[in-house]
């Protein structure tokens, strides 16, 4: 199944939502920039906002194809974009059994220096304004809010 890399874009109760789902497959990480730079352009972002919802955004898909849905192709991963007057809400769902982010190592410590892996959430939580996660029945959700400087 292809991803649906063109943001859909509506109108609902004052906000505007863009949504796009791919497929647990590293090859579909590409998708999210060009998804990412259609939003920005719908809400004339500036370009250090497009940059932390770049980052954050290609971590915590990475993470929920890698993490959440163990690279399982036939698993999703959605992403939703939910802009009101004031912030940007980036929703990163899953199909996988979650995980506790309060148990990932703080990876400045010495010993996870030299780790490969372990810095996506720790960015996430730099460059944005808020990130919680949620455990779902079927998933979990990545919700991360970055606040919008101009008006939509």
């Amino acid at each position: 199944m292809k991803s649906y890399t063109k943001p859909k874009k509506k109108k609902k109760y004052g906000r505007t939502v863009f949504e796009m789902i791919c497929q647990s497959n590293p090859k579909e990480i590409g998708c999210i920039e060009n998804f990412l730079q259609q939003v920005s352009k719908k809400l004339d972002l500036d370009d250090g906002t497009m940059y932390r919802l770049l980052v954050s955004c290609t971590e915590a898909v990475n993470n929920a194809m890698i993490h959440g849905n163990k690279s399982d192709p036939n698993k999703k991963v959605a992403i939703r974009c939910i802009a009101d007057r004031q912030f940007l809400t980036i929703r990163v769902k899953d199909e996988g059994k979650g995980f506790d982010p309060e148990s990932l190592q703080d990876p400045r410590e010495e010993k996870n220096l030299l780790k490969e892996n372990g810095r996506g959430v720790f960015l996430i939580r730099s460059l944005m304004d808020s990130i919680t996660v949620k455990q779902l029945k079927s998933g979990s959700v990545v919700e991360m809010k970055v606040k919008l400087h101009k008006q939509i």
